[in-house]
């Protein structure tokens, strides 16, 4: 892992996928011959209930999300983030125009999270006005024609659960499952899907990569600083908990979540989201399966017990031998992320998830970062193939949803990555359509893959 700038360190989920090489030589960031958008090939029509559709999440660009364990992170000395989210793209504000964005381009359904710390201030005590403010924004998708699928937790928590010890405490699945009952109860039918946690599996993710001590200090130091900043000695950020401990915690915390939600909401599907990677073997006694495991650990039995879905995030592969992850093939073209782009990694995962768990399978994530617009439709492409062949096959996949609508705040590493369909200004918070949104859209409007 590389120090980005002099501010923080490049800790993100999908820019921790470049990390897997970790320092070995062999890929260039020249297009790759391998995808092009003329191998698209959309002639097999699809069920009319099909989901096409893209992805945000709350913390990442709504902006202002003061009350969260992100806010503090991102605010004091020192810090992993390599800049602050500030306003983010003030989609708390703009969602409405979020929301009319993505139908005009022929969408049918639009991810979303719900904000735990706006949600839950303090513990026990719900703003029933921002209960009020997240069903105005599922009534906006559905005056729409977009059926939400609503995320009750994507990587942030309110700064009193932090400060108390976060997922590393006996009781934080009650507290959890509280929280996602009372939100379904208020949103009631507008939900159309659900799913707990946003990629579950992260500290899972996270404990694959031999972190360099340069980098585990520097994460250690933001989180006495926040620990500083909060008074508690026992904050705890998920992202960075001790897995060990954490992980039993959360699979606990998702099946309560499950159970609380249906309680209120019965035939609301509640789904389980999983950071999906391609991972493969390499060579002779490649430990690839070995990865593998410690990547789901625990969830695929969770997935199987409470789950009326798994989601599928996917955005490249792994190669691994018998010594740990190599570097990908000489020549292999680099999205900006720094890892290999790699598209077709979404039909194995979607294989994967198929055969190791067996529930309806939704995509709910898949994307690059680029900056060549022409590399995003080549890899939207290509990965929709990847994923119309699991179908032929007859793999039960429902929905196809890209990460993201729009460009926001990818987590340490700021406002530098570009996963968006659209642009943002910065300053005016204009958003600006890219050809891959129109492209995709069109798909979408076809319902062919």
């Amino acid at each position: 892992m590389t120090a980005i700038g002099k501010d923080g360190f490049d800790l993100t989920r999908r820019t921790m996928l470049a990390g897997a090489a970790l320092g070995l030589a062999g890929a260039t960031t020249s297009p790759a011959h391998a995808y092009s958008a003329a191998q698209s090939r959309r002639t097999r029509p699809l069920p009319s209930d099909f989901l096409w559709g893209s992805a945000i999440s709350a913390h990442q660009s709504e902006g202002n999300n003061t009350n969260s364990d992100a806010w503090i992170a991102e605010n004091v000395t020192p810090t992993v983030f390599k800049e602050r989210s500030g306003d983010a793209c003030d989609s708390y504000h703009r969602y409405a125009e979020d929301i009319a964005l993505a139908a005009g381009l022929g969408f049918n359904c639009y991810r979303l999270g719900i904000e735990w710390a706006r949600i839950e201030p303090s513990e026990g005590h719900f703003s029933n006005a921002e209960l009020d403010h997240y069903a105005r924004v599922l009534e906006c998708c559905r005056s729409h024609g977009l059926r939400p699928i609503v995320t009750f937790n994507h990587f942030t928590t309110p700064i009193w659960f932090a400060a108390r010890g976060g997922f590393e405490v006996a009781d934080s699945p009650d507290l959890f499952a509280r929280f996602c009952g009372r939100a379904a109860e208020h949103l009631g039918g507008l939900m159309h899907m659900a799913t707990t946690f946003n990629e579950a599996n992260i500290q899972l993710f996270v404990a694959l990569f031999p972190l360099a001590e340069t980098v585990r200090n520097a994460a250690q130091a933001m989180v006495d600083a926040c620990r500083r900043a909060t008074g508690s000695p026992r904050f705890s950020r998920l992202a960075f908990a001790d897995p060990a401990i954490s992980t039993p915690l959360m699979i606990e915390a998702h099946r309560k979540a499950y159970d609380a939600i249906k309680a209120v909401r019965p035939d609301l599907p509640v789904g389980l989201s999983l950071t999906t990677t391609d991972i493969q073997p390499v060579g002779e006694n490649s430990l690839a399966s070995q990865y593998r495991d410690r990547l789901y650990g625990d969830w695929v039995a969770a997935g199987r017990s409470h789950a009326d879905f798994i989601g599928v995030q996917t955005y490249t592969r792994l190669l691994v031998d018998s010594r740990g992850f190599v570097a990908p093939p000489e020549g292999a073209e680099m999205t900006d992320a720094g890892y290999e782009f790699y598209p077709a990694a979404l039909g194995n995962t979607i294989r994967w998830a198929h055969g190791a768990i067996g529930k309806p399978i939704f995509v709910t994530e898949n994307g690059i970062a680029t900056d060549d617009d022409s590399r995003r439709i080549a890899f939207i492409d290509a990965a929709l193939d990847s994923l119309g062949d699991c179908i032929a096959d007859g793999i039960a996949v429902h929905s196809y949803i890209h990460w993201s609508l729009i460009d926001n705040f990818e987590w340490t590493s700021g406002y530098d990555k570009h996963f968006g369909l659209a642009a943002v200004d910065r300053r005016t918070f204009r958003r600006t359509l890219r050809p891959s949104a129109t492209h995709l859209g069109a798909i979408a409007k076809a319902n062919r893959i």
